[in-house]
């Protein structure tokens, strides 16, 4: 089965086109209605829903299901699994109206592309980045992943892979000749820091969910709106 593709359109302000806009914003682990409402006047391109138990952000599928069905058409629905099995990914897919599968586990390129084409969907592979060794394994994705979300490493012993509020070294990309497909810049992005990391980068694409909170799990309607202002002139 080869994946769907969705159309996409977005802007961050009240009537900006769609095409003026450059970088496309993925406001990750939305847990409320509430987050969805802000996440889209915010400009998402993408929203978040977390699968993973361990995570302040985790939801149970009627809880998704609620969100995702709230989510308006072109802003693309995300779900977030860990090395989740083909049993979970079928019971997630079956209730949670999503577009992206995120990866964001120790999934190998031929685990991607067989969620890729068993479940005909676009995914997404999470890489993490601590230092510049771990470049390398960007390349054994190319061709399986239809995006690659590049994040911080998570620390030894952590819990999450990801949303830990961590940065990697930006500098680390700059300057580099970037991957054919689409790639996302995350890992303790704000909206205090987000310009400078794409300035360094030259992402087109960011994630964030730490870093628009006021606790963790419960994201911050006027933070959101600032880490999308602070793109906007971009």
């Amino acid at each position: 089965m080869t994946p769907r593709m969705i159309s996409l359109r977005w802007s961050t302000e009240p009537g900006r086109r769609a095409e003026e806009m450059d970088i496309a914003i993925k406001f990750c682990g939305l847990t409320r209605p509430q987050d969805v409402t802000a996440a889209v006047a915010a400009g998402a391109r993408y929203v978040g829903f977390v699968f993973f138990a361990k995570s302040p952000r985790h939801l149970t599928l009627e809880q998704a299901r609620a969100l995702a069905l709230a989510v308006p058409a072109g802003t693309a629905k995300v779900a977030l699994t860990v090395d989740a099995d083909d049993a979970e990914l079928d019971g997630l897919l079956a209730r949670v109206p999503v577009d992206i599968l995120q990866l964001h586990g120790q999934e190998s390129p031929a685990r991607v592309a067989e969620v890729r084409m068993r479940f005909g969907l676009p995914v997404m592979k999470a890489i993490g980045i601590a230092d510049a060794d771990d470049l390398a394994q960007i390349d054994h994705y190319q061709g399986v992943a239809d995006q690659l979300l590049i994040d911080a490493k998570p620390p030894k012993g952590a819990d999450l892979p990801g949303g830990n509020g961590l940065a990697f070294d930006w500098r680390l990309l700059a300057g580099r000749k970037y991957w054919a497909q689409p790639w996302m810049l995350a890992g303790g992005l704000t909206p205090d820091t987000v310009a400078q990391a794409v300035r360094l980068t030259g992402a087109r694409q960011v994630d964030v969910s730490s870093g628009v909170e006021s606790a963790p799990g419960l994201k911050d309607a006027a933070r959101m709106a600032a880490f999308s202002r602070a793109l906007a002139n971009l």
